[in-house]
């Protein structure tokens, strides 16, 4: 993931900065607990995609 698209990417939802889960090829939404799959190096920012995470995945972050 290329470290300066990940500096403007934010949750289509509240704006929030997104972390980029590597070894899941994520990128998360800690505020609204939502998971973008990022499929050949190209983020999937749609919210109806998106995988909502466990309380315990959130909690983990």
């Amino acid at each position: 993931m290329d470290p300066k698209l990940l500096e403007i990417l934010v949750c289509p939802l509240c704006k929030a900065p997104l972390r980029y889960q590597k070894s899941a090829q994520e990128l998360v939404c800690k505020a609204d607990r939502l998971a973008f799959r990022v499929d050949d190096g190209i983020p999937v920012m749609l919210v109806e995609e998106a995988r909502q995470l466990t309380p315990e995945e959130a909690e983990a972050l």
